[in-house]
């Protein structure tokens, strides 16, 4: 049930990554604007920026905006954010550290070319990492403590609704963070989120993913929920583990 089978798309110069076509006034650096107002660190506005066109990039990847086997420059990608290219030459390295993209000496940002059986490769680690943590937590965590999720899995089920990929993904990761979250230990959420992010990139030739496809893994969410309330431990596993079966979310 992962984003990995968000369509492919070529290069399309018509991109915007937000409603408006552009990077947040906010999110601008001292090469848009100017200096920065006195007492303002230079490296937070910085990190700022880089935080923001990071999430642009992501959001492209899983939507199939950035597609597997292209090449994209770090100047032409900041046209398109309205940013400068150094944000961008920035976040490219973090998504590089992630295995979403590879350098390019000389030219730019090569979008990795994911296959079927790595994906299925990353379904099966997050299925030994999460459906134990699952079972202890059906076990342990008090059932009203469940009704606090409901919001992230409606969510799901709204962006999913919508057929949106990009805030479809975003939805499902925060979901996911918060039931693992419940475990107390931050060292494992920090890893699942990895493995998940990473089961976003989009295939080599990935079929299409159909809105009834998204809003099918999204009421799974509800119907997870419901099983750790009641501490069904048998529903429990089955459906996490049909969960990343289905590679969707």
């Amino acid at each position: 049930m992962e984003q990995g089978r968000a369509r492919g798309a070529a290069e399309r110069p018509e991109w915007r990554p937000y409603a408006d076509g552009r990077v947040p006034e906010q999110a601008r650096g001292p090469h848009d604007h100017g200096e920065p107002q006195p007492g303002t660190p230079r490296s937070v506005q910085r990190h700022s920026v880089r935080g923001q066109v990071l999430d642009a990039l992501r959001a492209a990847l899983v939507g199939g905006d950035l597609a597997p086997g292209q090449v994209y420059s770090a100047p032409a990608l900041g046209l398109r954010l309205g940013v400068s290219a150094t944000p961008v030459r920035e976040a490219m390295q973090q998504l590089a550290l992630e295995g979403a993209v590879e350098v390019v000496p000389n030219r730019g940002f090569r979008v990795v070319e994911r296959t079927p059986r790595e994906l299925a490769e990353l379904a099966e680690i997050r299925a030994l990492i999460e459906v134990p943590v699952m079972l202890r937590l059906a076990r342990t965590v008090p059932a009203g403590r469940w009704a606090e999720l409901r919001p992230l899995a409606e969510a799901t089920a709204a962006a999913a609704a919508h057929g949106d990929l990009a805030t479809y993904g975003e939805a499902d990761r925060a979901f996911h963070r918060a039931l693992l979250g419940l475990a107390g230990n931050e060292q494992l959420v920090a890893v699942a989120d990895d493995l998940h992010r990473r089961s976003q990139w989009p295939l080599v030739s990935p079929p299409v993913t159909r809105r009834a496809d998204l809003v099918a893994d999204a009421a799974e969410h509800g119907a997870l929920l419901d099983a750790l309330a009641a501490g069904d431990l048998t529903v429990v596993q089955s459906l996490v583990r049909e969960h990343f079966t289905g590679a969707r979310g």
